[in-house]
């Protein structure tokens, strides 16, 4: 599978991407959105890689984001706590090198996945959540018609201070 955008493209995990899996789940600066608390081994990349592969049994699948036409890895996407029955999944975005954020990179690619979650796995409903102060992931996903529905207040603690978790919701299946 291979989703391909004007800028971006999404492709399945491969073993090949340990090593740079391995770099972003231990780069602390993603601990905070990821809730990542001890650094992962590489045994631990290549289950996770492993579960990535099986969707139905694992309920997550992680998407590496490539750009187009540097062809390299700059992200990836994910789809977890995933329920085929009811239609439903939530989507996590990570762009890992800051130099391609805030690009349109995200955007592009979480279109493509949302498209792919619609019409290939025909789920129904997306949601998200974000840290209340993360500006620029309220901003993604309000630009991508994602409803705001709900905050839990002061949900997470990050170096003393407490931050709100906001929800979005994303109404997929066209009528």
């Amino acid at each position: 599978m291979n989703l391909v955008g004007n800028f971006v493209s999404l492709r399945a995990v491969e073993p090949s991407d340990a090593s740079t899996l391995f770099l972003w789940e231990n780069d602390q600066k993603n601990w905070r959105i990821s809730h990542t608390e001890i650094p992962f081994s590489m045994h631990n990349i290549h289950q996770l890689i492993e579960q990535f592969s099986s969707l139905r049994q694992s309920g997550h699948l992680r998407l590496i984001i490539e750009g187009k036409e540097a062809r390299n890895p700059i992200g990836a996407i994910d789809l977890y706590d995933v329920n085929f029955k009811h239609g439903f999944g939530t989507v996590g975005v990570l762009i890992a090198d800051s130099s391609f954020r805030n690009k349109g990179y995200a955007s592009e690619a979480l279109t493509l996945f949302i498209s792919y979650c619609r019409d290939t796995l025909e789920l129904s409903n997306l949601c998200c959540q974000v840290h209340g102060d993360n500006v620029e992931s309220i901003g993604l996903f309000k630009k991508l018609n994602f409803r705001e529905i709900g905050t839990k207040k002061n949900w997470y603690q990050y170096r003393g201070k407490r931050v709100d978790e906001i929800l979005f919701q994303l109404w997929i299946k066209e009528d």
